[in-house]
Order: C-alpha cells, then sequence, then structure tokens
C-alpha cells in the first residue's frame, strides 16, 4: 500500500504541474479535477497504511518534487504532450495496480478494494485524456516512464 500511496503523491504533482502549464482553461480544469479525484485515493491509501500499522515512504518530498518537475515539462511541451503524458501515465499505473490486485490476498477485502476503485479511476483518466486529443509519446519515452516508475516503486516499497 505504500507503493500505491507514493503514486498519489505523485498524482498530485503530476496534475497540479500540469495545471499550471495548461494552455487551455478547459484542459486546466480537467487537470485540476483528476488531481481532487486523486486527492481521493492519497487519502485511502493513507488510511489503508494506518490500518496496517504502516507508514507512507520517507521519499515523499522527493517524490512529488521529482514528479512536479516531469509534470511542469510535460505542461510546456503542449496540451497534446500533456494529455498524452496522461495517457501513458494512467495506462502504467493501470497495470501496476492490476499486477498488485494479482498479488493481494484475496482475503484483504479492504485493500482490494481500494485497489480496484483506483485502476477504475485511473483507466477514465487515461480515457478522458485521450478524448481530449492527448497524443502517443513515442516508444523510448514510454520505456523511460516505464523505468524511472520501476525505480520509484522499488525503491518506496522499502523507504
Amino acid at each position: 500500500m505504500r507503493v500505491n500511496h507514493v503514486g498519489e503523491v505523485c498524482a498530485q504533482a503530476l496534475y497540479q504541474a500540469q495545471a499550471l502549464t495548461a494552455r487551455s482553461p478547459a484542459l486546466r480544469e480537467q487537470m485540476a479535477q483528476a488531481a481532487r479525484e486523486e486527492i481521493d485515493h492519497l487519502a485511502w491509501t493513507q488510511q489503508r497504511l494506518d490500518e496496517l500499522s504502516s507508514r507512507p515512504s520517507l521519499l515523499n518530498p522527493l517524490w512529488y518534487a521529482g514528479a512536479f518537475g516531469i509534470g511542469l515539462l510535460a505542461g510546456r511541451l503542449g496540451d497534446r504532450v500533456s494529455l498524452g503524458f496522461v495517457v501513458e501515465t494512467e495506462r502504467q499505473v493501470e497495470q501496476h495496480l492490476a499486477s498488485h490486485l494479482q498479488r493481494l490476498p484475496d482475503g484483504d477485502v479492504a485493500s482490494r478494494a481500494i485497489v480496484k476503485q483506483m485502476k477504475e479511476d485511473e483507466a477514465r483518466h487515461a480515457d478522458t485524456a485521450l478524448a481530449a486529443g492527448g497524443m502517443e509519446l513515442p516508444a523510448p519515452v514510454r520505456g523511460l516512464m516505464r523505468v524511472a516508475a520501476k525505480v520509484m516503486t522499488t525503491t518506496a516499497h522499502y523507504i
């Protein structure tokens, strides 16, 4: 659950930065709305961490700062790129959450419910960004995003 919490910290940073750099008022509002929805995910994962007597990642300030910088960069490259970044990010998160669902014990109903709802919400965010004109990012960029996510999730699992 710590890894999922870190993902939500990063989602806040990404959406906030992309809202700041959006050229279109409609996109600015779309990013702000997605950030508001991600606040629920952040609260759910924090609550579940508390219930499991666990803690968030000690590196959350670093994760937030890095994600904010990436969000600013994506936003500065234009609305279509920014939306494409949302599409790719959310698709990768959706895959990550699907793998968590497979690994979670059937008896952990609370964690499963949280992860399942987050997965559905992330898929909707990706679909919305695609429908709004998000472009497909080049394969090397998608690969780099996967590597960065792997570093983050692996590190956050322990620290």
